[in-house]
């Protein structure tokens, strides 16, 4: 017998996954200077799938104190300006890795001395950065 999924926590996880979306797109916006508060129809524009399904879920979040009703746009309120930033930074973390090369004219190794370009090693700044976010699977 499989456990599955119950209607509850289906519905949980559908909370979570919206929760994550309209926060990052919120602080996106934000950050991108479309302004301080969100209509939701602007919203939708920036958000994928079942765009209905996601925005039913804007009054849930106003509950939980992650937004603030403004008329008929939506705020980040503090909670949810911290929690979509840290989502934001996750979901692009692995695209924020230093590359060979990134880590400037000072490093010793992707600009040598002598001009003949090596690849980036273990001493390498950026070499590091980049393997410091990466585990084993």
């Amino acid at each position: 017998m499989t456990d599955q999924p119950t209607d509850a926590s289906h519905s949980a996880l559908d909370t979570m996954y919206w929760r994550s979306e309209i926060l990052q797109v919120m602080v996106w916006m934000r950050g991108e200077g479309f302004g301080e508060e969100v209509d939701p129809a602007n919203l939708g524009r920036f958000l994928g799938g079942d765009v209905g399904e996601g925005l039913v879920h804007l009054d849930g979040m106003v509950e939980d104190g992650y937004l603030t009703r403004v008329g008929t746009d939506f705020r980040l309120t503090e909670l949810g300006q911290k929690e979509g930033a840290l989502d934001f930074v996750s979901s692009f973390e692995e695209l924020q890795a230093t590359s060979h090369g990134e880590c400037g004219p000072d490093c010793p190794t992707c600009f040598p001395p002598e001009g003949v370009d090596s690849d980036c090693t273990e001493v390498c700044p950026a070499y590091e950065l980049a393997m410091e976010g990466r585990t084993t699977r």
